[in-house]
């Protein structure tokens, strides 16, 4: 059988390229093994293998034979010619897409095959296989990735259902690393030691305080936030959000999507620290210090990056709706809430329902948003014709200050009639 399809790439070498600068003539990435072992020389003396080397992107983030599957004596590399092909082809497209958005939109249709490829990477990789092994209580290779095709949505509506957000680390001397994990999940409660992290395991991506990072390129990054967190951060971040049922239908807004948020260096640094914390083995950057972020960040500030809110969206560019209805061409019309629910659904939060417990906390949060960073927002939506303001007005600021306030004060009269 050829041998084309037997050198498995589980992070694309289209992909790696886009974390080298234009301008390096040599396609080579400084590659970090974090386990690198130990070996025996011929007289019996252990030796660490070298932890750092230089590598070719053919040679990097790659198994011989990873998603070849067997049948009797018969090999077949399907996965990876057919069914991988596709997905890269149409990945490989909407990574650049998205990694060069801005607004207004552009007309471009590249949500579905963008959520596709971020659903199948995160299943992909060594790491995501080693967690669906365990899922589906086998190590039968043909068996695992069987289920790896058929729950290549699995991610799919939860994503499009979260606060997009594109940050850019291109004012920042340090860029953005790349991990043998690319889909990285972080919550600020669950630190690199907890249960939740350990082996092959990251927290639920459905849990209020979990954001997922996707680095596009050296300097572009897309960070996915659950709106119930972005609404409410006061709450658990290990409680599910509402609707968490993943295999069904979901709206996304492309005009709610955030750009230029501007990352300071200490953010790159922190970002990359959170990706180094959450690969499996191993990790590559154009430059050899990158690779060692905690040379600046110190674990021990994991749940305070960014005053615990790093990977947040800015509220204040975030419209608060209960209900989307999509008219459809025979005149009929679907509606939903802003959590997926249909209304003959349980927990179907419509415009009749009345205002949620999370409206005051997402008022709260905005205030306290502006208190924290000031006046310049850190991410820009697109409302109705134009792009948010750059920078709130002295009264739209003020107003936003007076939320927080005015919460507090509420909590106090209630907390005085209760005694």
């Amino acid at each position: 059988m050829s041998s084309q399809y037997r050198n498995n790439h589980y992070v694309p070498v289209w992909y790696q390229k886009r974390f080298l600068p234009p301008e390096q003539q040599n396609k080579e990435l400084f590659y970090l093994d974090l386990k690198p072992g130990t070996f025996i020389d011929p007289r019996g003396i252990i030796h660490t293998r070298d932890a750092l080397r230089r590598l070719g992107l053919k040679y990097c983030f790659a198994e011989n034979d990873l998603y070849t599957t067997h049948f009797g004596s018969e090999e077949s590399t399907e996965i990876e010619q057919h069914f991988f092909g596709a997905i890269d082809r149409n990945g490989h497209r909407a990574v650049g897409h998205y990694a060069n958005f801005s607004h207004p939109w552009d007309g471009t249709d590249a949500f579905q095959d963008m959520i596709m490829y971020m659903s199948t990477q995160k299943l992909r990789t060594p790491k995501g296989l080693g967690w669906l092994s365990n899922e589906v209580i086998s190590t039968d290779r043909h068996q695992v990735l069987r289920e790896m095709k058929r729950l290549r949505q699995l991610y799919c509506a939860i994503w499009a259902e979260c606060v997009w957000l594109i940050a850019d680390a291109s004012r920042s001397d340090t860029k953005l690393i790349i991990s043998d994990h690319p889909m990285t999940v972080y919550n600020r409660r669950c630190g690199p030691r907890s249960s939740w992290c350990r082996g092959y395991n990251d927290p639920d991506i459905r849990l209020h305080g979990t954001h997922t990072l996707f680095p596009l390129s050296l300097d572009k990054i897309l960070i996915l936030t659950n709106l119930s967190w972005m609404r409410n951060p006061y709450q658990s971040e290990i409680g599910l959000r509402p609707n968490p049922y993943p295999f069904r239908g979901a709206i996304f807004k492309i005009n709610d999507i955030q750009t230029l948020r501007h990352l300071s260096e200490q953010e790159v640094r922190e970002i990359n620290f959170i990706i180094k914390s959450r690969a499996l083995r191993y990790i590559g950057a154009a430059k050899e210090e990158w690779l060692y972020p905690e040379r600046h960040v110190t674990k021990s500030d994991w749940f305070r990056y960014g005053h615990g809110y790093l990977l947040m969206p800015d509220p204040r560019s975030v419209t608060y709706s209960r209900q989307i209805i999509i008219g459809n061409r025979n005149g009929t019309a679907s509606a939903f809430d802003e959590y997926g629910h249909r209304p003959w659904e349980e927990g179907y939060r419509g415009r009749d329902q009345g205002v949620g417990d999370d409206w005051n906390t997402f008022h709260r949060f905005q205030g306290e948003f502006a208190r924290l960073f000031g006046p310049y927002r850190r991410g820009r939506a697109f409302s109705a014709v134009s792009l948010d303001n750059e920078r709130d007005s002295y009264e739209f600021h003020q107003d936003h200050l007076s939320l927080e306030e005015e919460y507090h004060r509420k909590r106090k009269k209630n907390k005085k009639k209760k005694k």
